[in-house]
């Protein structure tokens, strides 16, 4: 009864590759939550996922499952007086609910980023990943590609479990995430299901209970200055310009006293980019 009491945010679902390995994580993490002396509760989420989600409706259940899952997770684990949070967090709007919820309760919390899928060859021998899907789709509503050709692609596009592999939002949060110093140092970027990230369970597992005990809590690292970090990061690196909203919810949700767009164009004169990842090539 005395072992701290950690909830495992398994925000997953069997119909997105992005989540298709994450409970093979959530097992693995519980495993080394127990191991460091706390007691591990998994709790689900919905998982919304822009390749499933955004097919009914008009896309627009995707902003507000965000918020869902915020709620969700203020429901399961305030509700049951949990002690810490390890989070899962994989497409594009689970890493900015992880936050929220994080700032919102602020209680011990760690996000684990669950990786990125890679691509594959088609017959031809030629390399393509889901971004040369996404930018191919005009291509073919011009004339230039055939459907034919761009269903190839599709078939050999995604080899893996994870997030679309280019600098998108859910790449771009996941490095945010540790930017601001909410996941571990090297977790993000990270090959989804590969030796590294499952290095990385044991390490989450071992560092929230040590959270837990010294009472390290999220608004002690989400602070004005691990926000600005954060900018920066993007910034210098041309991440999404999605993590623009969901720093805004993240900073509201920690009470900083901030103006987070006004954040980004002050600094945007003075940080230079200094890499170019896809698809901001």
């Amino acid at each position: 009864m005395l072992k701290p009491k950690i909830a495992v945010i398994n925000t997953s679902a069997s119909f997105s590759s992005c989540y298709i390995h994450v409970d093979k994580i959530s097992a693995a993490v519980q495993e080394a939550v127990r191991a460091a002396g706390g007691i591990p509760f998994e709790v689900r989420t919905v998982a919304p996922s822009d390749f499933v989600t955004s097919a009914g409706k008009k896309a627009r259940y995707l902003m507000p499952t965000r918020d869902l899952i915020v709620n969700e997770i203020e429901c399961m684990v305030e509700g049951a007086v949990l002690a810490g949070m390890v989070c899962l967090t994989s497409c594009d709007k689970t890493t900015p609910a992880h936050l929220m919820a994080a700032a919102r309760l602020n209680i011990p919390t760690i996000l684990l980023t669950c990786g990125y899928q890679v691509g594959g060859e088609q017959s031809d021998g030629k390399f393509v990943d889901i971004d040369d899907v996404y930018e191919s789709i005009g291509a073919v509503a011009c004339g230039k590609m055939s459907l034919c050709e761009l269903c190839e692609m599709s078939d050999h596009a995604i080899q893996s479990p994870g997030v679309c592999a280019g600098l998108g939002t859910a790449n771009s949060m996941h490095i945010v995430a540790e930017a601001i110093g909410m996941a571990m140092p090297g977790n993000a970027p990270i090959y989804a299901d590969s030796k590294k990230l499952y290095q990385y369970t044991g390490l989450v597992g071992e560092r929230i209970v040590d959270m837990v005990q010294r009472n390290l809590c999220p608004r002690d690292i989400i602070t004005k200055k691990g926000v600005e970090n954060a900018i920066m990061t993007v910034l210098a690196i041309g991440g999404s310009v999605n993590t623009v909203r969901h720093l805004s919810a993240v900073a509201t949700e920690a009470e900083i006293d901030m103006k987070v767009v006004e954040t980004y164009e002050a600094l945007a004169d003075r940080v230079p980019l200094l890499t170019a990842g896809r698809p901001n090539r």
